[in-house]
């Protein structure tokens, strides 16, 4: 929100209520690094939305999802497309069914509320308890997109001008917004907002995302695939770098086809073209630079 003197403004009571009363320390499904959980944690607090980045899978997505179940909040989930609009969040008058109502008479036209459809937002604003807002890859819209949503985000509050009734948060939301980078967030946006890049694993914590989705896995395997993964990942001029999600199908299907830890295992730490890669290289430019990659280290022997 901002003043008529264009300065930022923020009404005293913005932060009331939004001192959670459970924290989030990560869930049984979830590993959460220390500097995320802070992160949730201090947005929660602060009662500002948490701006999440990182890599396409990294679990952006799926943290509004696990803070939702781990603190028992209900949770309503917004993605964005390029065509989406800020005023869909809020809600939507569909004029058609109105109007075919009314030619036959339909005592149901004459109340416009009847043709009134709650956005997420308006759906997280009445939730009886604290919900937790998901609003999923808000790059992808027009560059004006989240300037729209600023006063709404502020002020918990939109006004319905078909109706003329004000909608007001019962409690405030916790609200989560993922970004992949694809548009420059504008700076008035960024400033209400907590930040957090979620950096991509490093080996130790990946170990412990596999073992929560493969608990018992050899080590063997898991060492192998592991490098066999970091060592793809690497590699200079890939257009889409593997995942986490990839990496775990990937592990799937291995386990899937009984393939040992040796049929990964690089000759003489030369890169070699792994099993089953379609898993982890998804288009052809970085399946034909990665065989270039493995000729001339062969050939560098």
């Amino acid at each position: 929100m901002r003043d008529d003197k264009g300065t930022d403004a923020f009404p005293a009571s913005a932060g009331k209520g939004s001192v959670p009363s459970a924290r989030f320390a990560g869930s049984g499904t979830y590993v959460a690094t220390g500097e995320l959980t802070l992160a949730v944690n201090a947005a929660v607090t602060l009662g500002r939305p948490l701006l999440i980045k990182g890599e396409p899978g990294t679990g952006k997505t799926q943290l509004a999802q696990e803070v939702a179940t781990a603190l028992d909040r209900p949770l309503f989930e917004w993605h964005i497309k390029s065509t989406s609009k800020a005023q869909q969040g809020l809600y939507e008058y569909d004029p058609v069914p109105r109007l075919r109502d009314s030619q036959p008479g339909d005592e149901r036209a004459a109340d416009i509320a009847n043709y009134i459809v709650p956005g997420m937002l308006w759906r997280a604003f009445e939730s009886g308890q604290r919900a937790v807002l998901l609003i999923d890859e808000i790059d992808k819209a027009d560059i004006e997109f989240p300037n729209d949503l600023l006063r709404e985000l502020d002020r918990m509050e939109f006004y319905v001008y078909e109706t003329r009734q004000l909608v007001k948060a019962r409690r405030r939301p916790i609200v989560f917004i993922t970004s992949n980078n694809e548009k420059e967030l504008p700076d008035a946006f960024l400033r209400r907002c907590f930040f957090h890049y979620i950096r991509f694993p490093d080996t130790a914590t990946m170990e412990r995302i596999i073992e929560v989705h493969f608990p018992g896995l050899k080590k063997s395997l898991l060492a192998e695939a592991l490098s066999a993964f970091y060592r793809i990942r690497e590699v200079p001029g890939l257009k889409k770098k593997p995942s986490t999600s990839e990496l775990l199908d990937w592990i799937k299907l291995l386990l899937a086809e009984d393939i040992p830890a040796e049929a990964l295992r690089a000759d003489d730490g030369k890169a070699s073209i792994p099993r089953l890669y379609g898993a982890l290289l998804k288009n052809e430019q970085d399946v034909h630079l990665f065989e270039r990659v493995v000729f001339m280290a062969r050939a560098g022997r």
